[in-house]
């Protein structure tokens, strides 16, 4: 199992303290979760797609039952095992989010909504990820990429520097899109596929977006962030900011919501693999019909 960052790590970019009471006071305050609920109905869709019964799946992470309940009754899963949070209540099995208890090859399928973007080592994970599935298991899961609250990160940026003079980290730093094939092949996946799905959500103001990611238990949770309280001045800023910029003809503004995805398989003899190099039967210029060195439409 590879090392996994401790709390004094470089590597720590989210606060895992601030992220376990940020989870709890979402559930005190009354999750919101249409967002979540979203990922959820979505991964059922694209598992739907795979048509294959899974023997034993491993929910990674996700804040509720909402993945259980939602595969329930499918007859896609056999048996579910949920890894995730003490605080959560209802896992199965209790872990932290960057050292998993998965024995090798133990599991069919993982999948993991709206979770792995506040782990600190996402290449790892996805390392020990691959090692848990069995030959031919999948991993799919959707979570928050790097163009989510775009709008309230340059409005809260604006802010800080007109109110205090700089900025400080505001929003999370989440994974950009472009990266992740890569990731998901340095791990040892195969046949791996990434996508987006850009989610607007429109606000009467910045203030129950505020509140809503609170309930979400998406306050900032990062090592970094500036400790002090929010000052009213610096408040008022961004609520100026974000309509003067990021709202719509009818007064909404918008809040973009980016959820990427990510599947890959554990390696199997099966899956289809690339040609080797020199090994095709039939030239491209036969195949075309046109002379060798030229392409169709030249002279």
């Amino acid at each position: 199992m590879s090392a996994s960052p401790t709390p004094t790590s470089p590597m720590n970019v989210f606060d895992p303290q601030a992220l376990a009471q940020r989870r709890q006071r979402a559930r005190a305050l009354g999750p919101e979760t249409f967002l979540l609920d979203r990922v959820a109905e979505d991964l059922v869709d694209r598992l739907t797609a795979v048509k294959r019964v899974f023997g034993t799946a491993g929910d990674l992470g996700t804040p509720t039952p909402v993945l259980r309940e939602a595969l329930s009754g499918t007859g896609m899963v056999e048996r579910y095992v949920a890894f995730g949070p003490a605080e959560r209540g209802d896992v199965d099995v209790v872990t932290d989010p960057e050292i998993l208890p998965f024995a090798p090859a133990s599991l069919d399928l993982v999948v993991s909504a709206l979770a792995l973007q506040s782990v600190n080592d996402l290449p790892g994970v996805l390392a020990q990820i691959r090692r848990a599935l069995k030959p031919d298991g999948l991993l799919l899961a959707g979570f928050l990429g790097g163009g989510t609250l775009s709008e309230l990160r340059e409005a809260f940026a604006i802010a800080e520097s007109d109110t205090l003079g700089g900025i400080s980290p505001r929003v999370a730093p989440f994974v950009d899109l472009r990266d992740l094939g890569g990731l998901l092949q340095r791990a040892g996946l195969a046949l791996p596929v990434t996508d987006v799905d850009r989610v607007v959500v429109r606000y009467g103001d910045p203030l129950a977006l505020l509140h809503d990611l609170r309930r979400m238990g998406a306050a900032n949770p990062l090592t970094d962030r500036r400790r002090a309280p929010l000052l009213k001045k610096t408040l008022a800023r961004l609520f100026e900011v974000y309509a003067e910029r990021f709202a719509d003809p009818d007064g909404r503004l918008r809040a973009t919501f980016e959820i990427v995805w990510i599947s890959g398989w554990a390696p199997h003899e099966s899956q289809q693999k690339p040609l080797r190099p020199g090994s095709a039967k039939t030239r491209l210029a036969d195949a075309l019909n046109v002379p060798e060195g030229r392409l169709p439409g030249e002279g």
